[in-house]
C-alpha cells in the first residue's frame, strides 16, 4: 500500500515527471528507468510492509511512484508517509521508543545524525549493502563524514541529495515585479534597499491587491532561515543548526547580535512597517505562502529551490523568476550549510527495522547513477541529486538549471563540529536550546510581542553561549574531552567549501 501524503497523487507525479520519466511510468520499462532491476541483496520473505517516512513535498512525488514500482518488482507492500517537520519531531522519537518507527526514516530537524547513532536509533548499512566500499566510492568526496553519517568506521545515513541549496532564495512573480523599477535575475540580485523598495512598489502600484512580500509566518523555522540567510549574505560567517546556530567558526563566538543579524531583522521589520507584507502571513505555513505567490496574491517570497518544480507542475501558466538572496550594497557574503550531504534529507535505517534488507536495497539503488538520475528527472533542483553527473544528465527545465547555478554560486559548506572531535556528539546530545530561540525571537519581534531588535538578539546570543558552555561542561563530565576552542577552524575560508 502507498499512502499518499498531503494530497499528492499519481496524477501530480505524472504532471511533474520529465518526458523520459513519463514514458517510463507508462510501461514496463519503468524498472530500468529507476534502476531497480534484480537486487544483489539476498531479500528474505517480507515481514509486513516496507515503511518509509520523510518530509514529503517533491520527495513524495518521486517516492510515491518509485516505491510502487519497487513493490511490483520485489513483491513487498510499501507504506510511504510524507509528514511536516513538526510532526516528524514527534512521530520519529515516539516511534523509536515504542517500537513502531518505520523501517527507514529521516531525523527531526536540528537532531544531529551522530546523536541518533549514539542513542542506538539506527543501524549500520555495512552488513546489508554488498561491496559497500565500492558503492560509497561512487559518491562525491565528502558524502560520508565521520561524526555525521559514519561512526567508528561504520556507515549509517544515506546521503542521496546535496545540501548545496539556499532555503531563502528570492522568488517572485514577473507580473508583480513589472510594477517595480527593478529586474532581478540569476545574475542580478537585489540589494537589501532594493528588496524593500520593490516590496513597497508592488504593494502601492497594485493598489494594495498584491502585497509585495510574504513568508510562512506560522512556521517558526522560516524566521530563523530568513534571518540567517540574510545575515550571512551580509557577511556573517556561522553555523546554521543545532548548538552552532549563529556560531562563528572563525572566532569561537556567537554572532546572533552582530550588525549583520540586527540588520537582517530590521529589514524584515521595515517591510512590515512600510505596509508591504501580506497581512495574514502570521497564520500561514510555508506551502500556503508559496501558493499565494503563484496565485498572484503576493509578489515576492524568500523560499527554496523546491518552489521551481512545484510551480512548474501545479501552476504552469505562472511566469516567475528567481535571484540570489538579497544582500546589502557592496556585500559579497555566502549562505552556509553544515555539510554538503543534506542531513535533513538523509535517510536512516531503523535499528529495529522489520525489513532491513529491503530498506537497504532501496538505499543501494538511490546511491547509483541510475537511481540518482531518475531522482533528478523528477525532483530537479528541489533537492538536488548528490551526484553532479545525475543533475547534468537529467531532463531539467531552464529555470531548474538556473536555480542550480545560483546555488552553486551562493552556498558554501561550513566546518562540522564532529570533525574536530566526536566528543561533540555528546555536546549535541545534552545541549538545551534556550527559549525563546532565534526563530521564536524573530517571529515575536515581527508580530510585535517583543520589542527592541538589538536587545532581544543579545539575550538570545548570551543564552546560546551560556547553553553551549553548560553542555560542554556536562559532556566532559560524561567523558567527551572537548573545549570550545576546538570549534575554531582557523583554516576555514568562508568563501570556499570547508574540507
Amino acid at each position: 500500500m502507498i499512502r499518499t501524503p498531503r494530497g499528492l497523487s499519481r496524477r501530480e507525479f505524472l504532471g511533474t515527471a520529465s518526458a523520459a520519466g513519463l514514458a517510463a511510468v507508462a510501461g514496463p520499462v519503468v524498472a530500468q528507468q529507476y534502476g531497480i532491476g534484480d537486487s544483489p541483496i539476498d531479500l528474505p520473505a517480507p515481514d509486513g510492509p516496507l515503511r518509509w517516512l520523510d518530509s514529503g513535498d517533491q520527495k513524495a512525488v518521486f517516492f510515491e511512484a518509485f516505491l510502487e514500482e519497487y513493490k511490483n518488482q520485489n513483491g513487498i507492500d510499501v507504506v510511504y508517509d510524507g509528514l511536516p517537520w513538526s510532526e516528524i519531531a514527534t512521530v520519529v522519537p515516539l516511534g523509536v521508543r515504542n517500537g513502531t518507527a518505520p523501517d527507514a526514516f529521516t531525523l527531526p530537524l536540528d537532531m544531529p545524525p551522530a546523536v541518533a547513532i549514539s542513542e542506538g536509533w539506527v543501524q549500520p548499512l555495512d552488513p546489508l549493502i554488498p561491496d559497500i566500499e565500492e558503492w560509497k566510492a561512487g559518491f562525491p568526496t565528502g558524502s560520508f563524514i565521520e561524526g555525521v553519517n559514519m561512526m567508528d568506521g561504520q556507515t549509517y545515513g544515506l546521503p542521496f541529495t546535496s545540501d548545496r541549496r539556499s532555503s531563502c532564495l528570492l522568488l517572485f512573480g514577473q507580473e508583480a515585479m513589472s510594477l517595480t523599477d527593478f529586474q532581478p535575475g540569476p545574475d542580478n540580485p537585489l540589494t537589501w534597499e532594493e528588496f524593500r523598495t520593490a516590496a513597497r512598489q508592488i504593494t502601492e502600484n497594485s493598489g494594495g491587491r498584491t502585497p509585495g512580500f510574504i513568508i510562512g509566518g506560522a512556521q517558526v523555522n522560516r524566521w530563523r532561515d530568513a534571518t540567517i540567510h540574510l545575515a550571512t549574505r551580509a557577511g556573517a560567517h556561522c553555523g546554521t543548526s543545532g548548538f552552532v546556530t549563529g556560531f562563528d567558526y572563525t572566532t569561537g563566538e556567537y554572532v546572533i547580535d552582530s550588525e549583520e543579524f540586527v540588520g537582517a531583522v530590521e529589514l524584515l521589520l521595515a517591510m512590515r512597517d512600510d505596509g508591504s507584507t501580506f497581512p495574514g502571513l502570521m497564520s500561514l505555513n510555508a506551502p500556503q505562502a508559496r501558493a499565494f505567490v503563484a496565485q498572484g496574491n503576493a509578489g515576492m517570497i524568500l523560499q527554496g529551490p523546491w518552489n521551481v518544480p512545484i510551480w512548474e507542475a501545479n501552476n504552469p501558466d505562472f511566469d516567475f523568476g528567481m535571484a540570489m538572496t538579497p544582500a546589502p550594497e557592496g556585500a559579497n557574503g555566502k549562505t552556509y550549510t553544515d555539510s554538503l550531504p543534506a542531513t535533513a534529507n538523509m535517510m536512516f535505517l531503523n535499528a529495529a527495522s522489520k525489513n532491513p534488507e529491503y530498506a537497504a536495497d532501496v538505499f543501494r539503488i538511490m546511491g547509483t547513477l541510475e537511481g540518482q538520475t531518475a531522482w533528478a528527472n523528477v525532483v530537479g533542483p528541489a533537492d538536488p541529486a548528490i551526484f553532479p553527473e545525475a543533475n547534468n544528465q537529467a531532463d531539467l527545465s531552464e529555470r531548474s538549471r538556473q536555480v542550480l547555478a545560483i546555488q552553486e554560486e551562493q552556498v558554501r559548506a561550513t566546518p562540522v563540529p564532529y570533525s574536530a572531535s566526536t566528543g561533540f556528539v555528546e555536546v549535541a546530545r545534552v545541549f538545551i536550546e534556550p527559549t525563546p530561540n532565534l526563530a521564536q525571537t524573530v517571529q515575536g519581534l515581527f508580530s510585535g510581542q517583543l520589542q527592541g531588535v538589538q536587545e532581544t538578539l543579545t539575550k538570545v546570543n548570551d543564552a546560546m553561549s551560556a547553553a553551549l558552555d553548560a553542555a560542554i561542561e556536562e559532556a566532559n563530565g560524561n567523558g567527551a574531552e572537548v573545549t570550545r576552542d576546538m570549534l575554531v577552524f582557523e583554516d576555514w575560508d568562508p568563501m570556499q567549501d570547508y574540507g
